[in-house]
């Protein structure tokens, strides 16, 4: 058995393993997102950690466009998101309209995600309390 042969919750094939509450980064990249309406809001296409902390910090999922074309990616505090096992995805609470006006970016543009100013203004986008740094 490889470290591979894993479903879509993380869940090794062979015996049980440590999905859905515990799962590998890379198993949860390409995982849909929806609102609590159901409606697709986007795809999971990276997840952030913070290597200052060991926390993940956020997904950046993309939303918008056709067949990944014109795809505007958004950084998503991970707070925001709730895990959805029926569906095997997340759940963001926003409408689809508030992920549209929502600060994104171009895949080829990342912003600075450690720029307090830009922390700040995400998290009260998407009312979710901004980590504090760890003390030096």
């Amino acid at each position: 058995m490889s470290y591979l042969d894993r479903d879509t919750m993380g869940i090794y094939k062979a015996h049980k393993g440590p999905g859905p509450y515990l799962m590998g980064a890379n198993t949860l990249t390409g995982n849909n997102v929806i609102n609590k309406k159901e409606e697709a809001l986007g795809e999971i296409k990276e997840i952030m950690l913070d290597m200052r902390t060991g926390k993940v910090a956020y997904a950046v999922m993309s939303f918008g466009g056709f067949l990944g074309l014109g795809d505007k990616l958004f950084a998503v505090p991970w707070t925001a998101l709730t895990l959805d096992t029926g569906n095997h995805g997340f759940v963001l609470d926003v409408e689809k309209e508030h992920l549209a006006n929502a600060p994104g970016f171009d895949q080829d543009a990342w912003p600075d995600m450690t720029d307090a100013a830009w922390v700040n203004q995400l998290h009260a986008y998407y009312g979710t309390k901004a980590y504090q740094d760890p003390p030096i």
